[in-house]
């Protein structure tokens, strides 16, 4: 089963209040986005790895890997307007009979979580990591609002892996601002979404806060 991983890196960061894109941010040393490739080399040296990033980044992200000597194989892709414009670069040089989209912030997903992913899209069409949630949930404003049952809902991550034709066929739905993820975009086409549980660790570094946990989790 040959399998691909898309890994968008579009994001500007604003969140974070930085010069540079969040995905080129130092943690432990090396950028967050080499770490996010990593989790997958590690995983699989043979997955074919793709970077979505925008052109004017290409140079910077060349002279990281040269000055961090990283040589793990990964095809650049040029990011759109949209990250459903990106994805949709990159579906046209993926080759694999799986192929998992991953947020390039994402630099501590496990490689339970990665085996979970693959083995359930394989068997199944979809696979979507998720956790419980710990904290409770009201709904509405902060004028008006009622509890919710927090058993009823989960805390989505990444790899949101898909079957081939499955992935392909949903991205030929139009952009819509109310696509969040791959698997709303996939259950908009008609498919249905399976869940399997992540990693509490696979946090998304979009804050100086998350940067701050990111260092503790990967010291451990």
């Amino acid at each position: 089963m040959k399998t691909t991983i898309i890994i968008t890196a579009g994001g500007i960061g604003k969140r974070m209040g930085a010069d540079i894109p969040k995905q080129f941010l130092p943690l432990r040393n090396r950028p967050i986005l080499m770490h996010a490739i990593e989790c997958f080399y590690q995983y699989d040296k043979h997955l074919q790895v793709l970077v979505t990033l925008p052109s004017d980044w290409w140079e910077f992200w060349q002279e990281l890997c040269r000055k961090h000597e990283f040589t793990i194989p990964h095809i650049l892709i040029k990011g759109g307007i949209e990250r459903y414009d990106s994805i949709k670069n990159a579906l046209s040089r993926a080759t694999g009979d799986i192929i998992g989209v991953h947020d390039g912030v994402r630099p501590l997903v496990s490689s339970t979580t990665l085996r979970n992913c693959f083995k359930l899209a394989h068997q199944k069409g979809s696979a979507v990591p998720v956790l419980p949630l710990k904290e409770s949930l009201r709904k509405g404003t902060l004028i008006e609002s009622a509890a919710q049952k927090r058993s009823e809902f989960f805390a989505v991550q990444t790899p949101q892996c898909f079957q081939r034709e499955i992935l392909l066929k949903a991205y030929q739905l139009p952009f819509s601002e109310d696509i969040t993820d791959d698997a709303s975009l996939v259950e908009k086409a008609g498919f249905p979404i399976f869940l399997t549980f992540g990693n509490e660790e696979n946090i998304k570094i979009t804050t100086p806060l998350d940067l701050k946990m990111g260092e503790v989790l990967m010291g451990q």
